[in-house]
């Protein structure tokens, strides 16, 4: 089956993937990296696969050139490359760190030369090119960038380009610095500069407008032998192309390869979500913990009898060292429930499944989470309960009141053995006087059944935490039975733990 088709030129080369994690991660807000954990990044990214690593900018601080020198010393497999603008020192500073390739930059946009760096346009092209002669008199691979490339006029850029190539540069790299390309423009713009050159071509998307994937596929699509990435999307402002997403998009759509192992892509993301301190949304591409969940009934059926119904098949979570999991809430099916709980062991009949089926369609149409534990926690309360045919006493009905200047009071009606009831009591507490209010009802008919044993546990974090309560109950001659439920109604949890047992202890007599 072809998924995707488009005239690439150059179909079969192997697409380079450079990242720049460690210096576009700094450059997001609010993210600053220590020494230890920046080249611990590195060695995740080296054990990823990446070709290059850009470490950093040590013109900028000593302790920033220390870190890329340090990294450069890891002996990793990929190339540790060191950012420099068209200037001596910085040049200067990238071989001090003994970094293995050195990319140095030029705005080269009309706003941006007239505005930063004040220089004209002949100006750019012979600091280009007295740049990456220096870098090369020095023995250096070198990459040189067109910066704001997407906003330069392109016969110049082109002029630009050129001079560098001639001046022995190795890669050029078309940065699109503010994200303001399109798919169609970026393709075009690396579609015209492929056409005048002869060396590789890299490209650096910014996410401004969420194109930054897109226009570096476009760029592949038109020639480009390297794409600049980061992990989970990290960089200035929204950030830059993210490595997973291209990666999984070279591989499956357009079935061009990269080095990357991307058996690691997860791990790798979850490396710098806890180093960066900025957590990966759920929703995320490929890593997002939602990434292969299902929880809609039709798409839970569909993927546990072929997973290629509601996933795109041609990338798996194996592949990218995910899980596929079964999010349980209001639009849970009875299929997931059960395949949910079989892989645990756990065998309900098709009564008990209904039963889970339905406390955990209320749990989620109350906007509520429902994790494994609680499911796990439903299910032995369910499970656990005596069948409804057997059952001598039914709640029918519970109230409660309680308050800071309100004893505490609890109504309950119950049919036991038939008969319909109906009692109050009051309490230390809602729950307290709930067990009493049941306690006098089932007395009352000489059934002689007391509380001796309550224990209550919330499963989950939150106010609106599912709680499981435990009660043991015993009778006139010291028979005891315990037994459960969970609801995240405390007092309801504990009321039908309480019938529960009773009724256990019931019909064991």
């Amino acid at each position: 089956m072809v998924f995707y088709s488009v005239e690439i030129p150059n179909r079969n080369r192997a697409i380079d993937i450079f990242d720049t994690t460690l210096r576009d991660g700094e450059q997001t807000p609010g993210v600053s990296f220590t020494h230890e954990k920046k080249l611990e990044i590195a060695r995740q990214l080296d054990k990823l696969g990446v070709n290059a690593i850009e470490a950093g900018f040590p013109i900028s601080s000593a302790g920033e050139k220390d870190s890329v020198r340090d990294i450069s010393r890891l002996g990793l497999n990929c190339t540790v490359c060191g950012l420099a603008r068209v200037i001596k020192a910085d040049i200067d500073a990238c071989i001090d760190a003994d970094v293995g390739m050195v990319h140095t930059f030029v705005s080269t946009s009309d706003i941006q030369r007239e505005h930063t760096i004040k220089k004209s346009r002949e100006e750019v092209v012979a600091m280009a090119i007295e740049a990456v002669e220096y870098v090369k008199r020095h023995g250096m691979p070198c990459l040189f960038s067109a910066m704001d490339a997407t906003r330069t006029d392109v016969d110049y850029l082109v002029q630009v380009f050129k001079a560098a190539e001639d001046a022995g540069a190795d890669a050029l790299n078309i940065p699109d610095t503010v994200g303001v390309a399109s798919p169609v423009a970026m393709r075009s713009l690396t579609a015209e500069v492929y056409r005048n050159v002869k060396i590789p071509i890299a490209v650096h998307c910014h996410n401004d407008f969420g194109l930054a994937v897109a226009n570096s596929l476009a760029a592949v699509e038109a020639g480009a032998k390297q794409v600049q990435v980061t992990m989970n999307s990290l960089g200035e402002r929204a950030g830059n192309a993210d490595l997973s997403q291209v990666v999984m998009s070279l591989h499956s759509i357009y079935d061009l390869k990269t080095s990357i192992n991307t058996k690691y892509l997860v791990e790798t993301a979850r490396v710098v979500e806890r180093f960066s301190g900025i957590p990966i949304s759920p929703t995320q591409p490929v890593v997002g913990a939602n990434a292969f969940s299902h929880e809609s009934g039709i798409h839970s059926h569909g993927v546990i009898a072929e997973s290629k119904t509601f996933e795109p098949g041609i990338m798996t979570p194996e592949m990218v060292g995910h899980q596929r999991r079964l999010v349980l809430g209001k639009h849970t099916g009875k299929h997931a429930v059960k395949k949910i709980l079989n892989d645990s062991g756990l065998e309900p009949t098709d009564q008990e499944l209904n039963a889970i089926l339905e406390r955990v369609k209320a749990l989620g149409d109350k906007g509520k989470k429902v994790t494994d534990v609680d499911l796990y926690a439903i299910t032995e309360a369910v499970m656990g309960e005596v069948a409804h045919a057997d059952r001598r006493i039914v709640l029918e009905e519970l109230s409660v009141m309680t308050g800071n200047t309100v004893t505490p009071t609890a109504t309950v009606r119950l049919t036991v053995d038939g008969k319909q009831y109906v009692g109050a009591m009051t309490g230390v507490g809602p729950v307290d006087a709930a067990l009493r209010a049941v306690e006098s009802l089932v007395d009352g008919e000489g059934n002689q059944m007391r509380l001796r044993e309550f224990s209550m546990e919330a499963m989950t974090g939150g106010s609106d935490a599912l709680a499981e309560v435990m009660v043991g109950v015993e009778d006139g001659k010291g028979r005891m039975v315990t037994a459960r439920a969970a609801r995240e109604d405390i007092v309801r949890a504990s009321v039908e733990a309480l019938v529960n047992a009773m009724n256990r202890l019931a019909a064991t007599k």
